[in-house]
């Protein structure tokens, strides 16, 4: 063994351990992107919903408008 044997086995094993902790990061944000799509898939979902309502909202009070008018015409 020469003298610098020891010295870049300790550098692998340095290196080993960093790459070993970068996959296991890289998992971790592979994991919160998925969450993360989940959460937006169901917010876009939500947003859809709440104009479907909003617009069935607005509908009916524009109908409740006209017929407020049509009543104040009548008498």
């Amino acid at each position: 063994m020469t003298e610098k044997e020891p010295y870049q086995s300790l550098e692998i094993k340095d290196l080993e351990k960093k790459l070993d902790q970068l996959i296991e990061l890289y998992n971790c944000v592979l994991k919160e992107n998925d969450v993360l799509k989940l959460k937006q898939e169901a917010l876009v979902r939500e947003k859809a919903h709440l104009l479907e309502k909003t617009n069935l909202a607005k509908s009916r009070v524009e109908a409740m408008i006209s017929r407020l008018k049509t009543m104040g015409h009548g008498s």
